[in-house]
């Protein structure tokens, strides 16, 4: 299978758990409720791949041999992304690790926004549209509803005030597999011969890539922040996730490093799982934050190829907006 056929738009919408004609008042944002709009983004974040990727795994195949391990896994990751938007069903039973990032305007209660969130969650996981991966990190104890119920450490949600009269709520579902495969890096690094620059910052992604090897679901998409502490530069490489993959660098020259690296990296023989080709990655995002001069930190976090993302936008006497 070489096409994705989604469902049309109007299907997507008659299956919303909004009801028709669903509409936010921003007037009062005091009493804002972001319940049910959550919930359906978690709807179509968790069965249905963002367009862009669907378009990168669709050039990855057409590259590979034909008949080829690589060229019939690609293949079977695109059927999957089919039937999992035509059955409204997870596009991999891993769920991951449920990530918001969430933009409001002055006189938004972030404490509501983020119960309202949880309650989202939990309805979702009811719905089986995620799957129960919140469990104590010793005992192993699954509450059953992807909460967190002590440190409310899950989900993850970030919150950012912004002088925009409108709500944006961005999620990302990280799969355990590809999370295990992030590195972090503290440079110079003898082993990799990598120093203080930009030769080095490459060595090490091509560290971590070689290392992945199929264990993160590739073909990946690598999510790198320069610099930063160990906790900045982890948090902004994940962030970088959510840029779509035909969207160029702000930074010309970055951009052109981004493009170059993943074509060096598809060289690399590895392949979608790991089972050889020409596509080990679908793209690259990069970008350059401060640091102490001490300390010289390259953060990657690793997405696998069900890169599971979109944003809600909420704006005063309009419908929801899923992009």
């Amino acid at each position: 299978m070489t096409e994705c056929q989604l469902s049309s738009q109007e299907t997507v919408e008659s299956l919303s758990v909004l009801p028709k004609d669903w509409q936010v008042d921003l007037r009062d944002l005091a009493s804002l409720d972001i319940t049910l709009s959550t919930l359906e983004l978690i709807r179509r974040t968790t069965s249905r791949l963002p367009q862009d990727v669907i378009d990168a795994l669709a050039r990855g195949h057409a590259k590979e041999a034909q008949a080829s391990r690589a060229a019939n896994t690609l293949g079977t990751m695109l059927e999957n992304v089919t039937l999992a938007d035509h059955h409204v069903a997870p596009l991999c039973q891993d769920t991951g690790t449920v990530i918001f990032w969430v933009r409001h305007p002055f006189g938004v209660s972030q404490r509501a926004l983020k119960q309202q969130i949880r309650q989202a969650v939990v309805e979702a996981t009811k719905r089986s549209w995620l799957r129960p991966n919140c469990v104590a990190a010793l005992s192993g104890k699954n509450a059953g509803n992807n909460l967190d119920p002590f440190h409310e450490g899950h989900p993850v949600i970030h919150f950012e005030e912004w002088d925009q009269a409108e709500v944006e709520v961005s999620i990302m579902l990280k799969g355990g597999g590809c999370e295990n495969v992030g590195a972090q890096y503290r440079l110079p690094e003898a082993s990799l011969g990598a120093g203080r620059d930009l030769k080095g910052v490459r060595k090490c992604i091509i560290d971590a890539v070689v290392k992945a090897q199929g264990q993160g679901c590739s073909p990946g998409i690598l999510g790198v922040a320069i610099g930063g502490d160990r906790v900045t530069g982890y948090e902004k490489s994940k962030e970088l996730l959510l840029r779509r993959l035909d969207a160029p660098n702000p930074d010309p020259g970055m951009d052109a490093f981004e493009k170059a690296l993943a074509e060096d990296l598809n060289t690399l023989g590895i392949g979608p799982m790991g089972y050889g080709g020409r596509t080990t990655v679908l793209g690259v995002a990069v970008e350059e934050m401060f640091r102490h001069p001490a300390s010289f930190y390259v953060s990657i976090s690793y997405m696998c190829w069900s890169s599971r993302r979109m944003t809600l936008r909420l704006q005063n006497a309009r419908p929801a907006i899923f992009e």
